[in-house]
């Protein structure tokens, strides 16, 4: 008799385990659809919020005061997938600065949405597959871009120059390496 007191017993802890542990997952499910439900307005990639990984090339953009007329152009032009893949991704991302020696009234024509397609063509430009540091720069005489163009290295001073724009700084990405560059570099059709 004890034996069944003791096996009803258990029986019951068991059951009444196991309806808290359903309980906790109707919850959980119900909070997956309702996050999902919120973030279908914004879509692709570049909309995961992951805050335990190295931040992306976008996220590195984003992060940076130096970069506000570069992610503005990105967010006009919708390529922000194109800097949140998997990579390896080498981004070289132009100042404010740099935007700002362009002819008067250029970036404002760019980001019009009439432009969207010239624009992303530029942006896409400045995008090259692979994790490419300075050193292996410096080894290359010319990189595919990811408009399907290429984009001249040269070599001055020992330092890597890419269509005649100077690296001022690397920041390694989650999807690769962001180099900061002082010109905007514009396709040979642009």
């Amino acid at each position: 008799m004890k034996t069944i007191k003791q096996i009803l017993l258990s029986a019951l802890c068991l059951i009444a385990f196991a309806a808290c542990k359903n309980e906790n997952k109707e919850a959980s499910t119900t909070s997956t659809v309702s996050d999902t439900e919120t973030s279908t307005t914004q879509t692709g990639q570049a909309f995961i919020q992951d805050d335990e990984a190295t931040p992306n090339c976008l996220q590195i953009a984003i992060g940076s005061p130096d970069h506000k007329t570069l992610v503005a152009a990105v967010q006009a032009a919708q390529v922000e997938n194109a800097l949140v893949n998997v990579g390896p991704l080498t981004v070289f991302a132009p100042t404010d600065a740099a935007f700002d020696a362009l002819p008067e009234g250029t970036v404002e024509n760019l980001v019009k949405p009439e432009n969207k397609a010239t624009l992303a063509n530029i942006l896409k430009y400045h995008v090259t597959p692979g994790n490419l540091s300075t050193t292996i720069l410096t080894k290359l005489p010319k990189l595919g871009q990811a408009n399907n163009q290429y984009v001249q290295v040269e070599v001055v001073d020992g330092k890597p120059v890419i269509g005649g724009a100077n690296i001022i700084a690397s920041v390694k990405a989650g999807n690769g390496i962001v180099h900061v560059i002082d010109k905007v570099l514009l396709p040979p059709s642009e």
